[in-house]
């Protein structure tokens, strides 16, 4: 499952991230998005879990809670079109 997190702290890491995500199942993969001139969060990212029902629980459980002083977003990511 690939999910969409946004709101993210600009002081957040990838590693403070998966390991967010890692309570509630594996994770294979977490990803800030940065800008390309500047290399600053852009605020928002996204986390695979390959277990969708483990994906699921943590979008339930993290949604609207508070990480490093900001209410993260998270659904569950859209495909690009």
């Amino acid at each position: 499952m690939n999910i969409y997190v946004r709101n993210i702290s600009y002081t957040l890491n990838e590693e403070e991230l998966k390991s967010t995500f890692g309570r509630y199942g594996e994770v294979s993969s977490a990803k800030i998005i940065t800008d390309r001139d500047t290399g600053r969060s852009r605020g928002f990212g996204f986390v695979e879990m390959p277990n969708d029902s483990e994906g699921q629980q943590a979008i339930e459980a993290l949604d609207g809670q508070a990480v490093k002083g900001r209410n993260i977003g998270v659904s569950e990511a859209r495909q690009r079109q």
